[in-house]
């Protein structure tokens, strides 16, 4: 028996097959397609029936890799802030990534941001879904006129596997529109953005039966029609559950950009409003979070120019032979402590050239900024939540590299704990989501891998290093 899981992240499409004890069985993927919006500065979108078709595609690849597979419950996660707008008459209309940030011009019209801080978790600007609905609303009157209500993308997957459309907690989160500590929508965060409270769809809670899946669809994955859909979740939330935390643990979701969460019974907030708190998938559990940025993302585009033809192996090889580490790097990585983030980044190493300096000395530059801002977002976290464990769980693709993973466990002075296919963690947690669901206990492999600090001090000087390479590109912008 199997599940699918569709992930949608920020760059590509991704639908796994995966067993019931968290065993990824195959993944297919394709990178999504954005259009830019000529009618905003700092905008892009793109086409929900170009995606629904690229889902299905995928996942009829994946399924051929599971021949005779038995699928029981479909899921989805997806970039949060993300989302779908939809019509009166049940059409997609647009698609509107986190990246999108169409309601920039417009920021000002929240007139009491500490306020919508209380009661939502996160500082709130564009990067969220209610600043995209007041872009559509100012400048696109022809869809905003058309629109009745609008999903995440993840929700929006699943409304197009089932028909039913409901909105996650999770997800909801990431809206500026939901109340997170009161566990509801917010009738006094909508008039802050002007906003009906007829657009918001009900809520439903991770985890559970949201109905079975289409006969169209079913028709076309060539599925059985009793598969049942599933309620997913953020995929930072999916994430985190495959490393089966419990309260007050903190997790590292190495991907793309890099959450790092510390896992509350209670809602927490910062009282100079650096963090998000979120809802979790879990019932009653919140996820207060620092994110480092863009650092997967950096690492990829360095390895493009630096090892375009090479595998991740020998980059590891090359990085364990490099000796030399007068090479620093900062690269715009986020600090919630910084109030505006960096525009201008690169790399400092002593002139002139030396014949030392290799191409494995800006990459390991890459991935020592990447592990000190996770170390300094950590730390600010633990500031004002505590931490005691001597333990931070680690998930995501990003933490493949095992130079990356020392590095955080020297600079945080904290074992990083890590389980069996952590590189695949969204569709594990999907996995665990639909066993939840339906209701079917699994023995999971509990093995851990644990990386231990080491040389704590020399690497203290190097983070020392590290800040004053940042103040120098701090200070050209």
């Amino acid at each position: 028996m199997s599940y699918i899981i569709v992930d949608i992240g920020t760059g590509n499409v991704r639908v796994a097959a995966a067993a019931e004890d968290g065993k990824v069985l195959g993944v297919a993927r394709e990178d999504i397609q954005y259009i830019k919006d000529a009618l905003y500065p700092d905008s892009i979108y793109f086409d929900p029936t170009q995606l629904w078709e690229q889902v299905l595609r995928l996942a009829k690849q994946v399924l051929q890799k599971v021949p005779g597979a038995e699928v029981r419950a479909i899921t989805a996660t997806s970039q949060r802030e993300g989302i779908v707008l939809i019509s009166k008459d049940g059409r997609s209309l647009i698609g509107l990534p986190n990246i999108d940030h169409r309601g920039r011009e417009w920021e000002n019209i929240i007139e009491d941001k500490s306020r919508v801080y209380q009661l939502t978790g996160r500082y709130p600007t564009s990067l969220f879904s209610a600043m995209k609905l007041v872009g559509i609303r100012e400048r696109r009157p022809e869809i905003w006129q058309d629109t009745a209500t609008f999903l995440s993308i993840s929700n929006w997957i699943e409304y197009k596997l089932s028909g039913i459309a409901r909105y996650e907690h999770s997800q909801a989160s990431e809206t500026l529109l939901y109340d997170v500590a009161r566990k509801e929508w917010s009738a006094e965060l909508c008039a802050v953005f002007g906003l009906s409270g007829d657009l918001l769809s009900s809520i439903a809670s991770s985890a559970t039966v949201l109905g079975k899946i289409r006969q169209d669809v079913a028709t076309t994955l060539s599925l059985n029609d009793t598969v049942q859909i599933i309620v997913g979740g953020g995929d930072t939330q999916l994430a985190i559950k495959s490393t089966r935390p419990a309260v007050n643990d903190m997790v590292i979701v190495s991907g793309t950009t890099t959450p790092i969460v510390k896992l509350t019974g209670m809602y927490t907030l910062d009282e100079q409003e650096r963090t998000w708190t979120s809802r979790d998938i879990e019932a009653d559990r919140f996820v207060f979070e620092a994110n480092a940025g863009v650092t997967g993302l950096n690492y990829q585009r360095l390895k493009e120019i630096f090892y375009p033809n090479e595998g991740y192996d020998v980059i590891e090889q090359e990085l364990a032979e490099n000796k030399h580490t007068f090479c620093m790097a900062s690269l715009g990585s986020l600090l919630a402590d910084e109030e505006v983030s960096l525009t201008r980044g690169g790399f400092i190493f002593p002139a002139p050239v030396s014949h030392l300096l290799t191409r494995s000395s800006f990459v390991w530059a890459t991935i020592l900024d990447i592990a000190c801002s996770i170390a300094k977002n950590y730390r600010i976290l633990a500031e004002v939540a505590g931490h005691t464990p001597d333990y931070i769980w680690g998930c995501g693709g990003g933490l493949q590299s095992k130079v990356l993973r020392q590095l955080i466990a020297n600079l945080t002075g904290k074992k990083v704990h890590v389980r069996k296919e952590y590189q695949q963690s969204s569709a594990v947690g999907g996995a665990l989501i639909c066993n939840e669901a339906l209701q079917i206990r699994v023995q999971m492999d509990e093995s851990i891998e644990v990386v231990a600090p080491q040389e704590e001090a020399y690497y203290a000087t190097l983070y020392a290093e590290w800040e004053k390479t940042r103040g120098y590109f701090r200070n050209m912008n």
